[in-house]
């Protein structure tokens, strides 16, 4: 049963995040995102693997765009709803063809919850809400 509830409530992240992303300015979206408690405990790397598991899974489902952004902003969201730290980065890199490319990740403390590889090709943009949490 609690396998059913985490996939129904990754599919309404996701879609509350598409939405979001949809219908606001990154401005706005960033104010959001920000407004994480930056004392909040963090995640477990079980959880956070989990969490990044099952919105990997429906973003590749879903029958509307759940890219990285999407996905982030919903792994956000879910681990907030948890009382655990969030950070999500926004960073960016120029492809083989020079072409700039945008990516977003979350980790909560250490925890690595998605988006998180290969990293280290992106120059770090932003953090919300902060960077000081891993």
């Amino acid at each position: 049963m609690r396998r059913w509830l985490l996939l129904a409530e990754a599919v309404a992240a996701l879609a509350l995040a598409s939405a979001l992303i949809g219908l606001f300015s990154f401005r706005r979206i960033a104010t959001i995102s920000a407004r994480g408690r930056k004392d909040a405990p963090i995640a477990s790397t079980a959880a956070a693997r989990e969490i990044g598991w099952v919105l990997a899974a429906w973003g590749r489902r879903v029958p509307w765009r759940a890219v990285c952004f999407q996905q982030g902003l919903a792994a956000q969201l879910m681990l907030r709803r948890r009382g655990r730290a969030a950070t999500l980065y926004y960073g960016a890199r120029h492809d083989e063809n020079g072409k700039l490319v945008a990516h977003v990740w979350v980790r909560s403390g250490n925890a690595d919850v998605i988006g998180c590889e290969d990293v280290e090709a992106y120059g770090l943009l932003a953090a919300f809400p902060g960077r000081d949490d891993g």
